[in-house]
């Protein structure tokens, strides 16, 4: 296998080959702890009761202990 350097690696393909692994290794269980691509928003926000517009905000990985309990995010 040749290795590249990262700056020619797409975003996907550094969180596949780095960070992916890295969790893993880390502890946290990939089926159960972590999802990936998590929406944050949906492109909607109400301020002061006027609904605006945003671009959606997605989190790359999303780090839960359990089902309901949120500690952590991959911006």
């Amino acid at each position: 296998m040749t290795i590249l350097p990262q700056k020619q690696f797409s975003e996907r393909d550094i969180c596949t080959k780095y960070i992916t692994p890295a969790l893993e290794r880390a502890g946290w269980d990939i089926a159960t702890q972590i999802r990936k691509e998590f929406a944050l928003t949906n492109g909607r926000v109400l301020v002061r009761g006027q609904l605006h517009k945003i671009a959606w905000q997605r989190a790359k990985y999303l780090l839960q202990d359990s089902v309901q309990e949120h500690l952590g995010q991959i911006a």
